[in-house]
C-alpha cells in the first residue's frame, strides 16, 4: 500500500490523525493528553514511539494542546508554521521545522503540502499527503471552501473533510450569538451542505475512501451529515463517518 491513515479521535475535544507509508508514521495534530494519546495509538497497533514527526495545522487547543508534551516526552519533531508557533506559549520542543509561505517538504518518503485555509486561527494549515503515487487530503477547520483549496484537494485518492455543522442545529442551539456567529461564518468550520457543495464542484469518483469528520456533538448528527452528502456517498468506494471518542481505524489507499 502507499498510504494509509487512520484517526485518533475527531471533533471539538481532541484531534489526531496518523498518516503512514512504508515505516515511517506522521501524526497530525494531537489534542489529548500523553496518556489519552498513547491509549488511543495502541487502539490502531502504534506507539508515539513509531512516529517521524508530529504535524500541525493550527493552534486552537483541541487541536494543539497535547503537541509539546508528547514531542518532549518522546523527542519528536514538529512542523508547524511560523503564525501557530509564536500564537501560543506551548514551551520547548525539542526540534521545530517551520512551514514557509506553505511551501511543499518531505518526511521520509511522504510529500507534504501544505495549503492555507480560512479559518480564526493565526496561520492555519490543511495538508495533502502523497506517497509512491497515492494522494490523501485532510480538509478540516474552515469557514469557506475557496478556490485555492479546490485547486489543492480536488483529486485526492482519499478525503478526510469537514461537516461540521447542521445551520439548523447550530442556530437554535445552546451556543451563545457569538460563538453562533464564529463557527457558521467565514472563518468558522464547514456546514454540512457547504462538504456537499465542494465535492459536488471537484467531483468524487476517484475517491476510494471519504471520511466525514470534526462532526459537532451538539450542533450536528451523523444522520443530517449523511443525509446531505449523500448523492456524494454514493459515488465513492467507501464513505465513513468519523466520530470523537473512536476516530476512525486504517484505510489502505492503493
Amino acid at each position: 500500500m502507499a498510504l494509509r491513515f487512520a484517526s485518533l479521535g475527531s471533533g471539538s475535544k481532541g484531534n489526531g490523525t496518523l498518516v503512514a507509508s512504508g515505516d515511517h508514521c506522521l501524526l497530525v495534530d494531537c489534542g489529548f493528553t500523553i496518556k489519552e494519546t498513547e491509549r488511543r495509538m495502541a487502539r490502531l497497533g502504534v506507539s508515539p514511539a513509531d512516529l517521524s514527526a508530529i504535524l500541525v495545522t493550527h493552534e486552537h487547543s483541541d487541536h494543539l494542546s497535547g503537541v509539546a508534551p508528547l514531542a518532549r516526552k518522546y523527542g519528536l519533531p514538529v512542523y508547524l508554521t511560523p503564525g501557530t508557533l509564536r500564537a501560543r506559549d506551548i514551551g520547548q520542543l525539542p526540534r521545530v521545522h517551520l512551514i514557509e509561505g506553505h511551501q511543499p517538504f518531505a518526511v521520509a518518503d511522504i510529500q507534504v503540502t501544505p495549503v492555507a485555509v480560512p479559518h480564526d486561527a493565526r496561520e492555519a494549515a490543511q495538508f495533502v499527503f502523497r506517497s509512491r503515487g497515492a494522494s490523501l487530503g485532510l480538509l478540516t477547520d474552515l469557514g469557506t471552501v475557496t478556490p485555492h483549496v479546490e485547486a489543492h484537494f480536488g483529486g485526492c485518492d482519499a478525503l478526510v473533510l469537514e461537516a461540521n455543522h447542521d445551520p439548523r442545529m447550530l442556530a437554535q442551539g445552546p451556543y451563545p450569538p457569538s460563538l453562533k456567529r464564529r463557527v457558521g461564518g467565514a472563518y468558522g468550520h464547514l456546514s454540512n451542505q457547504q462538504a456537499a457543495g465542494f465535492l459536488q464542484r471537484v467531483g468524487c469518483d476517484q475517491l476510494q475512501h471519504l471520511v466525514v469528520a470534526h462532526i459537532s456533538e451538539k450542533n450536528n448528527s451523523i444522520e443530517l451529515a449523511r443525509e446531505a452528502l449523500a448523492d456524494a456517498a454514493e459515488r465513492v468506494a467507501n464513505c465513513i463517518f468519523a466520530c470523537q471518542q473512536q476516530g476512525f481505524d486504517w484505510l489502505d489507499i492503493d
